[in-house]
């Protein structure tokens, strides 16, 4: 099985979800790609929808690796296994997680435009992303999640490997995958079409017009 694009995936994700209409959920979408899935999410349930910004630490001299991620309300993960793995020194972690710091406050004032947060306390939430490699972004944004007092927290992905989905099953009440795997490497080789989505592309569907000087910001950062 393979998806067509992330829409097709995302119409996929909805029809698992079917149950949760007439529940007012709130569905949040990680910047970029997942907003794009998360769009036909929130269009099948007939739910708000909304952007969680969260950005992976990465170090100039390994940039495939993820080590980590950040969200907001100062939420870090690190990733033990890929850091003893490429023997990456505390210096080099510490710079690059102040680093995704600045760029996470960026990326924020882009996608919030002087909007508030949609409120989630207490409410089911819906997050989603386009797929799922070591886990580390998910795990940030579930941690700001529960900072803000969402009251259930589905995780719903199109791809993901099985043993990081177990392993995030802990900290989520509900984990919905359309294709678990024993392995994967490369999200993108499961969907035809994987082009990169940019930030007007993920406005657009947040329904907020790109703001120049926010879009400027961010490609400076």
């Amino acid at each position: 099985m393979r998806f067509r694009d992330r829409r097709e995936a995302g119409r996929i994700l909805a029809a698992r979800l079917r149950y949760l209409r007439g529940h007012e959920p709130i569905v949040l979408g990680l910047p970029r790609g997942g907003v794009v899935v998360a769009r036909e999410v929130a269009n099948s349930l007939h739910a708000p929808l909304d952007a969680l910004p969260v950005l992976q630490i990465r170090i100039p001299r390994r940039p495939e690796p993820v080590f980590g991620a950040v969200g907001e309300r100062e939420v870090v993960v690190h990733n033990p296994k890929a850091i003893r793995a490429f023997r990456v020194t505390p210096g080099e972690l510490g710079r690059a997680t102040r680093s995704a710091k600045i760029d996470l406050a960026c990326h924020a004032a882009l996608y919030r435009q002087g909007h508030h947060p949609l409120r989630i306390t207490g409410r089911t939430v819906v997050l989603v992303d386009d797929g799922i490699t070591t886990g580390a972004t998910v795990r940030a944004a579930i941690r700001v999640l529960r900072a803000r007092q969402a009251g259930r927290i589905i995780l719903a992905v199109p791809v993901a490997p099985l043993a990081v989905l177990r392993s995030l099953s802990a900290t989520v009440d509900q984990t919905v995958c359309a294709l678990p795997l024993a392995r994967l490497d490369s999200v993108g080789a499961w969907y035809t079409d994987f082009e990169p989505v940019d930030d007007t592309e993920a406005l657009r569907l947040l329904a907020r017009e790109p703001a120049e000087t926010f879009l400027a910001q961010a490609k400076r950062a």
